[in-house]
């Protein structure tokens, strides 16, 4: 049975929230004990951490687990369903 692809590029996610807290690799690598090159491989995509290994890296960025897993807004250009409601109600003759 092939694999699922992760719905959340946990990479980007990494990335981004050690930027926002202007934290390098290497001050992950001090906090976590985990190698900056493989700090850099998960947030490239190459690899996908544990989740134990996230735990550690959650809390090296003082953030929750569960704020890696966050409902992100869809980008602009995606299509939204209408809900039915929204349809006129026609009737049907046979």
């Amino acid at each position: 049975m092939p694999k699922e692809k992760p719905r959340v590029n946990i990479g980007e996610v990494i990335r981004t929230y050690r930027g926002q807290r202007s934290l390098s690799q290497g001050d992950i690598e001090r906090r976590t004990g985990l190698l900056r090159c493989y700090l850099s491989r998960v947030e490239n995509g190459h690899t996908v951490p544990s989740l134990e290994t996230l735990a550690k890296i959650a809390e090296a960025m003082d953030i929750s687990l569960a704020d890696f897993f966050r409902a992100r807004k869809r980008p602009a250009t995606a299509k939204r369903k209408k809900p039915l409601e929204s349809f006129p109600k026609t009737k049907f003759a046979f």
